[in-house]
């Protein structure tokens, strides 16, 4: 684990024991929060495993439910969120569960504990990584870089024989990718790809549902199906027109998949880089009723005034100790987190 990793452990240990998670429940104005996850996964993960920030185990995401509920919280869909945030007194505390990009995991692992907890959800999909022609570039790199003692990426060779130099190797490159457009990231990404003979399309298909799996989840009345883009690009590196059309048509793929259009969506990678003003009033201009970054926070009567720029709390992959789901659901705390490091 990095030292930033480190600091926030340490960080959340201290909450932890100061108790300040269950007075900022008690008198804090916070009314909510909404969950990020992404995988749930029985397995350890591997020794180099960057992307484990991204998946909980299943007996965590059990305890999670179980514990935000023995707070005296209700689990609630995100239709009767964003209803409790318009109701003039403040009633009962609540939480949303929310999964991104429609991993095949979440079938296995999540929606038997969903459905035996009888737990609301909402799970955003990428409509081409159910397609199978999504790239799941993020996954792909820590792949690449796992299988081989060296990454070459054109002219440069980056060290991958040991645990360290993989790791060394995927944040130079992870980072390097956060910062290109998507075309240049795309072309990087087929480049790797290409040299190493990694078949994009076959590793989205065994990673992503497929639309007959997804269909368990869209029939399902615990489940709420909301739109995550076509390509699961992030839309402020994207013009105008293109950014829209990544929204709109991802919506009106799922409506005529499903029958009835989204109406709730959550912006890929969803932070600063990938979301801001622009992409919050295009999120707004066709129709949605809310859409989620991944910005900390809880939620408060305020955020009817922006509900396309709605703040989440993640369950991270690396915080799987049960005294923090305490701290997890006291979302005042992450919203004063979120302003003292801005």
């Amino acid at each position: 684990m990095g030292f930033k990793y480190t600091v926030i452990r340490a960080m959340f240990e201290a909450l932890w024991l100061s108790r300040l998670p269950a007075i900022t429940r008690s008198f804090s104005k916070c009314r909510g929060v909404i969950f990020t996850l992404h995988r749930v996964l029985p397995d350890r993960p591997a020794s180099f495993s960057p992307n484990a920030i991204l998946q909980v185990r299943p007996d965590f995401l059990d305890y999670c439910i179980e514990r935000v509920r023995a707070l005296d919280v209700d689990i609630v869909s995100l239709d009767e969120a964003i209803e409790r945030l318009a109701e003039a007194k403040p009633g009962r505390r609540f939480a949303v569960f929310t999964f991104d990009d429609a991993y095949r995991d979440n079938l296995e692992y999540a929606l038997p504990i969903l459905r035996r907890q009888d737990c609301p959800f909402t799970l955003y999909v990428p409509t081409g990584f159910v397609d199978g022609t999504g790239e799941l570039w993020w996954q792909a790199l820590e792949d690449i870089i796992s299988a081989n003692d060296e990454v070459v990426v054109g002219a440069e060779r980056l060290p991958a024989a040991t645990l360290e130099d993989k790791q060394k190797a995927f944040d130079t490159l992870y980072w390097r990718m956060r910062k290109q457009a998507e075309p240049e990231r795309l072309g990087m990404l087929h480049q790797l790809a290409g040299y190493y003979r990694f078949d994009l399309q076959a590793h989205c298909r065994r990673l992503i549902m497929d639309w007959a799996e997804l269909r368990q989840f869209s029939d399902d009345p615990l489940c709420t199906i909301g739109a995550h883009t076509v390509n699961h690009y992030e839309l402020a590196k994207l013009p105008l027109d293109t950014a829209r059309e990544e929204i709109a048509h991802s919506v009106d793929i799922l409506g005529a998949r499903f029958g009835r259009k989204p109406r709730h969506f959550s912006y890929p990678l969803g932070g600063p880089l990938s979301a801001d003003e622009r992409e919050y009033q295009l999120a707004s201009d066709i129709g949605l009723a809310s859409a989620v970054t991944t910005r900390p926070g809880g939620l408060y009567p305020h955020h009817l005034e922006t509900p396309t720029a709605l703040p989440r709390v993640s369950l991270n992959g690396l915080f799987q100790s049960r005294r923090y789901v305490d701290v997890f659901a006291s979302g005042a705390l992450f919203t004063w987190l979120g302003r003292a490091g801005a």
